[in-house]
């Protein structure tokens, strides 16, 4: 997976993410709280906004904090995509991990290889 797949990858969860929770609060009323946020990552992942990663942090940050209960569904890819603050999220161990299957990707692609991802994951996982 080069750089632009991978951005696309990312694109493709925080979209399937935010489907996902404007689906599940759907039926709250319009000025509940957790649906206007499912209503932010909406417009965040249908804008691909230049300053994405700006943008996203805070999201993320009321989801953990004020919404504790749909945190275990977002995408913990995306809490290491995004960074920064996003890392308070994540156990050393996931950090670490991550931080192989990045370091595995990029050397694929200065290599001019193309690594499967899940395929990196589930070996340093020990789950082949």
């Amino acid at each position: 997976m080069n750089d632009e797949q991978y951005l696309l990858h990312c694109r493709q969860l925080l979209t399937d993410f935010a489907q996902t929770l404007c689906q599940r609060t759907d039926a709250l009323p319009e000025d509940d709280s957790l649906r206007a946020l499912a209503a932010d990552f909406q417009r965040l992942a249908e804008s691909g906004g230049s300053d994405l990663y700006g943008e996203a942090a805070p999201l993320i940050d009321r989801l953990f904090t004020t919404y504790p209960d749909f945190a275990p569904t977002f995408p913990r890819d995306l809490l290491w995509f995004f960074g920064g603050d996003c890392l308070h999220f994540m156990p050393d161990e996931e950090i670490a991990l991550h931080q192989q299957l990045d370091e595995k990707r990029s050397q694929a692609a200065s290599a001019g290889e193309i690594i499967d991802l899940q395929a990196a994951r589930a070996k340093l996982l020990n789950l082949q």
